[in-house]
Protein backbone atom coordinates (compact mmCIF):
# COMPACT_ATOMS: atom_id res chain seq x y z
CA UNK A 1 0.00 0.00 0.00
CA UNK A 2 1.30 3.71 -0.86
CA UNK A 3 -0.85 6.01 1.18
CA UNK A 4 -0.05 9.50 -0.41
CA UNK A 5 2.15 11.50 0.60
CA UNK A 6 0.63 14.26 1.94
CA UNK A 7 2.47 17.39 3.05
CA UNK A 8 6.09 17.10 0.51
CA UNK A 9 5.21 14.75 -1.94
CA UNK A 10 1.92 15.00 -3.23
CA UNK A 11 -0.09 16.65 -5.83
CA UNK A 12 -1.41 18.79 -2.95
CA UNK A 13 1.95 20.46 -2.40
CA UNK A 14 1.94 21.44 -5.84
CA UNK A 15 -0.86 24.35 -6.24
CA UNK A 16 0.86 26.65 -3.69
CA UNK A 17 4.45 25.58 -4.74
CA UNK A 18 3.49 26.74 -8.25
CA UNK A 19 2.63 30.27 -6.89
CA UNK A 20 5.40 30.50 -4.61
CA UNK A 21 7.61 30.03 -8.41
CA UNK A 22 5.86 33.11 -9.14
CA UNK A 23 6.55 35.03 -6.35
CA UNK A 24 3.34 35.08 -4.28
CA UNK A 25 3.51 34.66 -0.38
CA UNK A 26 2.23 31.00 -0.23
CA UNK A 27 4.48 27.90 0.88
CA UNK A 28 6.29 26.38 -1.61
CA UNK A 29 6.85 22.54 0.03
CA UNK A 30 7.92 21.27 -3.09
CA UNK A 31 10.69 23.92 -3.48
CA UNK A 32 9.85 25.08 -7.13
CA UNK A 33 12.36 27.57 -8.43
CA UNK A 34 11.44 31.37 -9.22
CA UNK A 35 9.90 31.96 -12.65
CA UNK A 36 8.43 34.98 -14.48
CA UNK A 37 5.71 32.40 -15.95
CA UNK A 38 4.76 28.88 -14.96
CA UNK A 39 2.69 26.68 -16.86
CA UNK A 40 1.25 23.39 -16.11
CA UNK A 41 0.71 20.46 -18.62
CA UNK A 42 -1.57 18.30 -17.41
CA UNK A 43 -1.54 14.98 -18.94
CA UNK A 44 -4.69 12.72 -17.78
CA UNK A 45 -3.80 8.84 -16.63
CA UNK A 46 0.23 9.79 -17.37
CA UNK A 47 1.25 7.47 -14.27
CA UNK A 48 5.21 7.71 -13.67
CA UNK A 49 5.36 4.23 -13.79
CA UNK A 50 3.78 3.95 -16.88
CA UNK A 51 6.03 6.63 -18.24
CA UNK A 52 8.97 4.78 -17.08
CA UNK A 53 8.06 1.42 -18.94
CA UNK A 54 8.58 2.89 -22.72
CA UNK A 55 10.74 5.32 -22.62
CA UNK A 56 11.19 4.90 -26.30
CA UNK A 57 7.64 6.28 -27.22
CA UNK A 58 8.20 9.22 -24.82
CA UNK A 59 11.93 10.23 -25.48
CA UNK A 60 11.40 14.20 -25.08
CA UNK A 61 9.34 13.30 -21.63
CA UNK A 62 11.86 10.80 -20.44
CA UNK A 63 14.81 12.86 -20.88
CA UNK A 64 13.43 15.58 -18.82
CA UNK A 65 14.86 15.99 -15.22
CA UNK A 66 11.76 15.69 -12.03
CA UNK A 67 10.72 13.48 -9.72
CA UNK A 68 7.60 11.37 -8.58
CA UNK A 69 4.66 12.46 -6.43
CA UNK A 70 1.49 10.58 -5.09
CA UNK A 71 -1.85 11.47 -6.55
CA UNK A 72 -3.66 11.28 -3.33
CA UNK A 73 -6.48 9.09 -2.54
CA UNK A 74 -8.52 7.93 -4.01
CA UNK A 75 -6.61 8.67 -7.33
CA UNK A 76 -8.92 9.38 -9.63
CA UNK A 77 -9.44 12.43 -11.60
CA UNK A 78 -12.20 14.68 -9.61
CA UNK A 79 -10.07 14.27 -6.44
CA UNK A 80 -6.93 14.76 -7.92
CA UNK A 81 -7.84 17.67 -9.66
CA UNK A 82 -9.72 19.36 -7.18
CA UNK A 83 -6.53 18.76 -5.20
CA UNK A 84 -4.65 20.63 -7.74
CA UNK A 85 -7.23 23.70 -7.74
CA UNK A 86 -7.73 23.84 -4.09
CA UNK A 87 -4.11 22.74 -2.62
CA UNK A 88 -6.30 21.03 0.19
CA UNK A 89 -6.47 17.26 0.91
CA UNK A 90 -9.27 15.28 -0.25
CA UNK A 91 -10.21 15.30 3.70
CA UNK A 92 -10.46 18.89 3.33
CA UNK A 93 -11.76 19.63 -0.46
CA UNK A 94 -14.36 16.96 0.02
CA UNK A 95 -14.40 15.51 -3.31
CA UNK A 96 -13.56 12.28 -1.98
CA UNK A 97 -13.97 10.07 -5.05
CA UNK A 98 -16.09 9.23 -8.09
CA UNK A 99 -19.42 8.41 -6.97
CA UNK A 100 -20.22 9.85 -3.56
CA UNK A 101 -23.30 9.60 -1.35
CA UNK A 102 -25.54 12.20 -0.70
CA UNK A 103 -25.48 12.21 2.89
CA UNK A 104 -29.76 11.97 4.09
CA UNK A 105 -30.73 11.83 0.52
CA UNK A 106 -30.37 7.98 0.11
CA UNK A 107 -28.45 8.85 -4.02
CA UNK A 108 -25.45 8.73 -5.30
CA UNK A 109 -23.98 11.89 -7.28
CA UNK A 110 -21.18 11.20 -9.59
CA UNK A 111 -18.71 14.07 -9.28
CA UNK A 112 -17.53 14.00 -12.77
CA UNK A 113 -20.75 14.23 -14.76
CA UNK A 114 -22.23 16.54 -11.64
CA UNK A 115 -25.19 14.67 -12.00
CA UNK A 116 -27.46 12.56 -9.38
CA UNK A 117 -30.57 10.43 -10.68
CA UNK A 118 -32.73 11.36 -13.51
CA UNK A 119 -30.35 14.00 -14.79
CA UNK A 120 -30.62 16.33 -11.27
CA UNK A 121 -28.08 18.30 -10.07
CA UNK A 122 -25.79 19.99 -7.16
CA UNK A 123 -24.71 23.39 -6.73
CA UNK A 124 -20.78 23.31 -7.24
CA UNK A 125 -20.23 26.41 -4.70
CA UNK A 126 -21.75 24.24 -2.30
CA UNK A 127 -20.61 20.60 -2.94
CA UNK A 128 -17.03 21.82 -2.76
CA UNK A 129 -16.79 25.23 -1.19
CA UNK A 130 -13.28 26.10 -0.66
CA UNK A 131 -11.44 28.46 -2.66
CA UNK A 132 -9.43 27.47 -4.92
CA UNK A 133 -5.69 28.28 -6.01
CA UNK A 134 -7.12 30.52 -8.93
CA UNK A 135 -9.04 32.89 -6.77
CA UNK A 136 -5.75 33.25 -4.75
CA UNK A 137 -4.17 34.09 -7.63
CA UNK A 138 -6.34 36.46 -9.34
CA UNK A 139 -6.27 38.41 -5.78
CA UNK A 140 -2.74 38.57 -6.18
CA UNK A 141 -2.99 39.94 -9.54
CA UNK A 142 -2.04 36.94 -11.51
CA UNK A 143 -4.65 35.75 -14.00
CA UNK A 144 -4.76 32.60 -14.13
CA UNK A 145 -5.75 30.96 -17.54
CA UNK A 146 -6.83 27.61 -18.30
CA UNK A 147 -6.79 25.60 -21.85
CA UNK A 148 -8.58 22.55 -22.55
CA UNK A 149 -11.49 21.29 -24.62
CA UNK A 150 -14.33 23.69 -24.81
CA UNK A 151 -16.98 20.89 -23.96
CA UNK A 152 -15.85 20.89 -20.43
CA UNK A 153 -16.35 24.80 -20.42
CA UNK A 154 -18.77 25.39 -17.36
CA UNK A 155 -19.26 22.18 -15.99
CA UNK A 156 -20.55 21.42 -12.66
CA UNK A 157 -16.90 19.86 -12.10
CA UNK A 158 -15.10 22.70 -14.01
CA UNK A 159 -16.86 25.13 -11.48
CA UNK A 160 -16.17 23.73 -8.99
CA UNK A 161 -12.53 23.02 -9.19
CA UNK A 162 -11.30 25.91 -11.64
CA UNK A 163 -12.92 28.76 -9.89
CA UNK A 164 -11.03 31.85 -11.04
CA UNK A 165 -9.46 30.89 -13.88
CA UNK A 166 -10.30 32.51 -17.49
CA UNK A 167 -11.27 29.56 -19.39
CA UNK A 168 -9.31 29.16 -23.02
CA UNK A 169 -11.46 26.57 -25.02
CA UNK A 170 -9.42 24.98 -27.46
CA UNK A 171 -10.06 21.33 -29.14
CA UNK A 172 -7.31 20.32 -31.15
CA UNK A 173 -3.62 19.79 -30.43
CA UNK A 174 -2.86 22.26 -32.16
CA UNK A 175 -5.27 24.92 -30.86
CA UNK A 176 -3.90 23.80 -27.22
CA UNK A 177 -0.24 24.56 -27.41
CA UNK A 178 -1.35 27.81 -29.89
CA UNK A 179 -3.36 29.19 -27.11
CA UNK A 180 -0.78 27.90 -24.31
CA UNK A 181 1.89 30.66 -25.95
CA UNK A 182 -0.09 32.70 -26.51
CA UNK A 183 -1.18 32.77 -22.51
CA UNK A 184 2.27 32.86 -21.64
CA UNK A 185 3.27 35.84 -23.27
CA UNK A 186 2.04 37.69 -19.98
CA UNK A 187 4.23 38.27 -16.99
CA UNK A 188 3.34 37.21 -14.79
CA UNK A 189 1.28 34.25 -16.19
CA UNK A 190 0.04 31.03 -14.94
CA UNK A 191 -1.31 28.75 -17.09
CA UNK A 192 -2.65 25.10 -17.21
CA UNK A 193 -3.28 23.35 -20.42
CA UNK A 194 -5.16 19.57 -19.92
CA UNK A 195 -4.94 16.73 -22.62
CA UNK A 196 -7.62 13.42 -21.86
CA UNK A 197 -6.94 11.09 -24.83
CA UNK A 198 -4.14 9.27 -23.01
CA UNK A 199 -6.46 8.05 -19.78
CA UNK A 200 -9.49 7.59 -21.77
CA UNK A 201 -7.43 5.70 -24.59
CA UNK A 202 -6.18 3.32 -21.30
CA UNK A 203 -9.19 2.89 -19.97
CA UNK A 204 -10.97 1.24 -23.45
CA UNK A 205 -8.11 -0.68 -24.59
CA UNK A 206 -5.83 -1.04 -21.65
CA UNK A 207 -2.41 1.11 -21.21
CA UNK A 208 0.99 -0.62 -22.71
CA UNK A 209 -0.94 -1.34 -25.96
CA UNK A 210 0.15 0.19 -29.20
CA UNK A 211 -3.22 2.23 -29.43
CA UNK A 212 -2.19 3.65 -26.31
CA UNK A 213 1.80 4.01 -26.95
CA UNK A 214 0.42 5.84 -30.25
CA UNK A 215 -1.32 8.45 -27.54
CA UNK A 216 1.65 8.94 -25.39
CA UNK A 217 3.92 9.40 -28.64
CA UNK A 218 1.29 12.15 -29.15
CA UNK A 219 1.43 13.56 -25.83
CA UNK A 220 5.57 13.39 -25.98
CA UNK A 221 5.54 15.53 -28.85
CA UNK A 222 2.61 18.06 -27.27
CA UNK A 223 5.30 18.75 -24.18
CA UNK A 224 7.51 19.14 -27.05
CA UNK A 225 6.34 21.90 -28.72
CA UNK A 226 5.20 23.45 -25.16
CA UNK A 227 8.32 23.59 -24.05
CA UNK A 228 9.76 25.06 -27.60
CA UNK A 229 7.25 28.06 -27.73
CA UNK A 230 8.12 29.31 -23.88
CA UNK A 231 9.28 32.86 -23.53
CA UNK A 232 12.47 33.29 -21.79
CA UNK A 233 11.85 33.12 -17.56
CA UNK A 234 9.26 30.42 -17.96
CA UNK A 235 8.85 26.85 -16.11
CA UNK A 236 6.94 24.27 -17.79
CA UNK A 237 6.03 20.90 -15.33
CA UNK A 238 4.41 18.56 -16.69
CA UNK A 239 2.33 15.86 -14.00
CA UNK A 240 -1.17 14.07 -14.47
CA UNK A 241 -3.48 13.29 -11.96
CA UNK A 242 -3.29 9.64 -11.74
CA UNK A 243 -2.00 6.60 -13.27
CA UNK A 244 -3.56 2.76 -14.32
CA UNK A 245 -3.75 -0.76 -14.27
CA UNK A 246 -4.91 -3.41 -16.95
CA UNK A 247 -7.67 -5.37 -14.81
CA UNK A 248 -7.43 -9.00 -15.08
CA UNK A 249 -10.16 -9.89 -13.14
CA UNK A 250 -13.70 -8.53 -12.59
CA UNK A 251 -16.12 -9.14 -9.81
CA UNK A 252 -19.50 -8.07 -10.77
CA UNK A 253 -20.48 -7.05 -6.96
CA UNK A 254 -24.14 -6.63 -8.15
CA UNK A 255 -24.59 -10.41 -8.49
CA UNK A 256 -22.25 -11.65 -5.09
CA UNK A 257 -24.96 -12.39 -2.92
CA UNK A 258 -22.34 -11.94 -0.49
CA UNK A 259 -21.11 -8.56 -1.74
CA UNK A 260 -24.97 -7.08 -1.82
CA UNK A 261 -26.56 -8.12 1.23
CA UNK A 262 -26.92 -5.39 3.65
CA UNK A 263 -25.59 -2.71 1.00
CA UNK A 264 -27.85 0.25 0.13
CA UNK A 265 -25.67 2.21 -2.12
CA UNK A 266 -22.15 0.89 -4.58
CA UNK A 267 -20.66 4.18 -4.93
CA UNK A 268 -16.48 5.15 -5.82
CA UNK A 269 -15.42 3.12 -8.90
CA UNK A 270 -13.80 -0.16 -9.03
CA UNK A 271 -10.79 0.32 -7.74
CA UNK A 272 -11.74 2.58 -4.83
CA UNK A 273 -15.38 1.27 -4.12
CA UNK A 274 -17.33 3.30 -1.17
CA UNK A 275 -19.91 0.96 -0.11
CA UNK A 276 -22.75 2.67 1.72
CA UNK A 277 -24.84 0.13 3.81
CA UNK A 278 -28.45 -0.04 5.14
CA UNK A 279 -29.04 1.15 8.93
CA UNK A 280 -28.02 -1.59 10.93
CA UNK A 281 -25.27 -3.53 8.89
CA UNK A 282 -22.31 -1.66 8.42
CA UNK A 283 -20.34 -4.14 10.82
CA UNK A 284 -22.19 -7.45 8.99
CA UNK A 285 -20.84 -5.34 5.61
CA UNK A 286 -17.49 -5.04 6.42
CA UNK A 287 -17.10 -8.61 7.24
CA UNK A 288 -18.60 -10.11 4.35
CA UNK A 289 -16.82 -7.80 1.89
CA UNK A 290 -13.48 -8.47 3.72
CA UNK A 291 -13.61 -12.44 3.43
CA UNK A 292 -15.12 -12.14 -0.19
CA UNK A 293 -11.88 -10.11 -0.78
CA UNK A 294 -9.23 -11.30 1.31
CA UNK A 295 -6.03 -11.27 -0.59
CA UNK A 296 -7.48 -9.25 -3.58
CA UNK A 297 -8.25 -5.63 -1.39
CA UNK A 298 -7.63 -3.41 1.50
CA UNK A 299 -11.42 -3.72 2.70
CA UNK A 300 -11.67 -1.16 5.98
CA UNK A 301 -13.86 0.46 7.91
CA UNK A 302 -14.70 4.38 7.26
CA UNK A 303 -13.41 5.17 10.65
CA UNK A 304 -10.17 2.72 9.78
CA UNK A 305 -9.65 4.92 6.57
CA UNK A 306 -9.66 8.06 8.16
CA UNK A 307 -7.58 7.15 10.86
CA UNK A 308 -4.90 5.80 8.62
CA UNK A 309 -4.49 8.96 6.25
CA UNK A 310 -5.90 8.01 3.54
CA UNK A 311 -7.96 10.98 2.63
CA UNK A 312 -5.41 13.37 4.16
CA UNK A 313 -4.20 14.12 7.73
CA UNK A 314 -7.89 15.01 8.78
CA UNK A 315 -11.14 14.47 7.40
CA UNK A 316 -13.65 16.99 8.07
CA UNK A 317 -16.88 16.39 10.04
CA UNK A 318 -19.18 17.75 7.16
CA UNK A 319 -17.58 15.30 4.80
CA UNK A 320 -17.76 12.06 6.50
CA UNK A 321 -20.90 10.56 5.48
CA UNK A 322 -19.54 11.14 1.87
CA UNK A 323 -17.08 8.37 2.62
CA UNK A 324 -18.38 4.69 2.71
CA UNK A 325 -19.36 2.59 5.87
CA UNK A 326 -16.63 0.29 3.61
CA UNK A 327 -14.18 1.40 1.80
CA UNK A 328 -13.12 -1.75 -0.65
CA UNK A 329 -9.19 -0.94 -2.51
CA UNK A 330 -8.10 -4.02 -4.57
CA UNK A 331 -4.39 -4.11 -4.98
CA UNK A 332 -4.19 -7.12 -7.13
CA UNK A 333 -5.53 -6.77 -10.79
CA UNK A 334 -8.92 -6.78 -10.10
CA UNK A 335 -11.71 -4.51 -11.06
CA UNK A 336 -14.79 -4.94 -8.42
CA UNK A 337 -17.45 -3.98 -11.15
CA UNK A 338 -21.28 -3.02 -10.92
CA UNK A 339 -23.20 -3.39 -14.82
CA UNK A 340 -26.73 -3.22 -13.82
CA UNK A 341 -25.53 0.67 -12.89
CA UNK A 342 -22.24 1.30 -14.05
CA UNK A 343 -22.09 -0.40 -17.27
CA UNK A 344 -19.96 1.38 -19.43
CA UNK A 345 -17.02 0.68 -16.59
CA UNK A 346 -17.86 -2.31 -16.36
CA UNK A 347 -16.17 -2.96 -19.75
CA UNK A 348 -13.14 -0.55 -19.57
CA UNK A 349 -10.16 -2.92 -19.31
CA UNK A 350 -7.51 -0.28 -17.67
CA UNK A 351 -9.07 1.41 -14.09
CA UNK A 352 -7.44 3.63 -12.03
CA UNK A 353 -8.01 4.28 -7.86
CA UNK A 354 -6.45 2.38 -5.64
CA UNK A 355 -3.17 2.91 -3.97
CA UNK A 356 -1.09 0.92 -6.15
CA UNK A 357 1.98 2.65 -7.18
CA UNK A 358 0.98 2.36 -11.08
CA UNK A 359 -2.03 4.08 -10.22
CA UNK A 360 -0.69 6.61 -7.75
CA UNK A 361 2.78 7.47 -8.82
CA UNK A 362 2.55 10.53 -11.28
CA UNK A 363 5.74 12.86 -12.58
CA UNK A 364 6.55 15.76 -12.31
CA UNK A 365 8.78 16.55 -14.88
CA UNK A 366 10.51 20.27 -15.59
CA UNK A 367 11.72 22.57 -18.51
CA UNK A 368 13.10 26.19 -17.73
CA UNK A 369 13.99 28.51 -20.79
Amino acid sequence: MLVPGYGGGSLTDLPDSLLAALGLHTPNPLGLEPADRVCLFLVDGLGADLLRAHPERAPFLSGLAGRTLTAGFPATTVTSLCSLGTGLTPGEHGMLGLMLAVPGAGELFNCLRWTLAGGRTLDPDEWQPASTVYQRAAQAGVEPVYVAPGEFEGTGLTRAVYRGVRYVPADSVDDRVARTHEAMRERPAHVTVYYGDLDATGHMVGWGGEEWLRQLTLVDDMAQRLAEGLPPGSALYVTADHGMVNATEKIDAESVPELTEGVALLGGEARARHVYARRGAAGQVLESWRETLRGKAWVVSREEAVESGWFGPRVRDEWLERIGDVVAVPHADLAITAPTHHPIEALFTGYHGSMTPAEQNVPLLEVHT
